[in-house]
């Protein structure tokens, strides 16, 4: 089953994972079975509840492993080319799932959630704060009272960062034995907290570049402090927050890379007039 959210939809100039970015979005990722983040979301789910959403589900990491576990679990994501090869991979899994078409500051879905997930930084591809509250307000309302909101957030500032183009992939592609290598660079405003990056494609058969592609994002991705993150959490209407190391259920520090905020929503709250 799949539904499209009343959202507006999205023209590819506003969606980031597109062409070559979403065709190969699997390929240079390779195998995420020991990733961290599965088994800390999974916990989380079971102590919260279902249904669950997945918030920027892509091509369905994290959704079809959990569908296949026997989860209650939907998925959303902007990008209909991440969504197309998500169903792709369920219809090769025999897996039924339900996928929305939409931004989280727009989707308005049918049902609400007791766990909500926004994996892989995703709600750090929300540039602006005024659409970053609106977000925030909007994943609150799909929330059942005393549901979970689990979010990470990764800081983008590194020292050293460098305009000069780097390879940061390289992969045969099974599907025609063609070597595709992915090119990146980025650079970060500290003042505006922003990122702003370059990927290029090249796919090479017989040792000559017979298809290439640019994906410029400026900006990309915003940063946020934690203290800036859990002003989020508060200003939503989320309550008993905690800030964990990476994914952990260590009490995060200042200079973490990755921190991951839990929030509930109350089982009474103010309603707006």
């Amino acid at each position: 089953m799949t539904g499209v959210g009343e959202g507006r939809k999205m023209s590819e100039s506003e969606y980031e994972y597109h062409g070559m970015m979403a065709q190969t979005w699997d390929l240079f990722r390779g195998d995420t079975t020991n990733w961290e983040d599965r088994p800390f979301y999974l916990q989380i789910i079971h102590e919260s509840g279902e249904p669950v959403l997945d918030v920027g589900c892509g091509t369905g990491r994290l959704l079809l492993d959990y569908l296949s576990q026997g989860v209650d679990i939907d998925g959303v994501d902007n990008s209909p080319e991440m969504l197309d090869l998500c169903r792709q991979k369920a219809k090769e899994m025999r897996l039924k799932l339900t996928l929305f078409e939409s931004s989280m500051e727009t989707m308005s879905l049918p049902r609400p959630y007791q766990t909500i997930l926004v994996p892989s930084s995703s709600f750090q591809l929300v540039l602006d704060p005024i659409l970053a509250q609106t977000a925030m307000a909007n994943l609150f309302t799909h929330l059942l009272p005393g549901g979970s909101l689990v979010m990470p957030f990764m800081k983008l500032w590194k020292e050293g960062h460098s305009l000069e183009w780097r390879l940061t992939g390289e992969k045969v592609r099974p599907s025609d034995g063609s070597t595709v290598k992915r090119w990146s660079r980025n650079w970060f405003d500290p003042g505006t907290q922003l990122e702003h990056t370059e990927d290029r494609y090249d796919v090479i058969r017989d040792g000559v570049i017979v298809a290439t592609e640019l994906h410029m994002r400026s900006p990309a991705t915003r940063e946020y402090t934690q203290q800036q993150a859990q002003v989020l959490y508060t200003k939503a209407g989320f309550i008993d927050l905690h800030v964990y190391k990476g994914f952990t259920r260590l009490m995060a520090s200042p200079d973490d890379e990755i921190f991951t905020i839990t929030g509930k929503k109350p089982y009474s709250y103010p309603q707006s007039a």
